[in-house]
């Protein structure tokens, strides 16, 4: 596999809905101790500023103030007690956005038993946890964004999966057709 070249936050988007859509077919990257973790974006949901199903529609917490940190930082959070979910933050520093990732292809050092389908399986498989909130996914440190050598396909959206509030806003993005796309086939066509 080629070398992955490291994402510029000047690259990203500073719109939450367009940074959705821009990191489909990017690649996240974890360097852990053991050795590389890597996966390409295949799906994403946004949660745009004033969106009432995102974390920042509460306001800056002690549990989401790396959501207010400015584009291309990790928001790590606990869902249900049981899966740690990834979210790139979004905007500019103080305005609380992020685009959640929600499934991966692996690449690197992640086998076919750990899927990165859905967002708990993605963190898993990446070695990703609370530990990991507030870093810099543009800069020098061992989780970070990287553009791929293969292109995006043909790019879906849909409603989010699993919310009540907003619910009906297309604002999940995701790769037609790409098998480690999470939710039900209808979701993934």
């Amino acid at each position: 596999m080629s070398r992955p070249r490291r994402l510029r936050r000047a690259e990203l988007p500073a719109d939450t809905v367009e940074l959705a859509r821009y990191l489909i077919g990017k690649v996240v990257v974890h360097d852990t101790a053991s050795g590389r973790l890597s996966g390409r974006i295949v799906e994403t949901e946004a949660y745009p500023v004033g969106d009432a199903a995102g974390h920042a529609f509460i306001g800056k917490t002690r549990r989401n103030r790396s959501l207010f940190l400015k584009r291309g930082h990790a928001y790590v959070y606990l869902c249900y007690g049981t899966w740690f979910l990834l979210n790139v933050t979004s905007e500019e520093a103080g305005v609380g956005a992020g685009v959640l990732l929600r499934a991966i292809e692996p690449l690197e050092g992640i086998g076919e038993g750990k899927p990165g389908r859905g967002p708990g399986r993605l963190t898993k498989a990446l070695q990703v946890d609370l530990s990991q909130d507030g870093w810099d996914l543009c800069g020098g440190g061992p989780l970070w964004l990287a553009a791929s050598a293969q292109q995006a396909g043909a790019i879906g959206k849909s409603i989010r999966i699993g919310i009540t509030r907003n619910a009906h806003r297309h604002l999940r993005f995701y790769e037609i057709g790409n098998t480690h796309v999470s939710g039900a086939k209808k979701m993934r066509l």
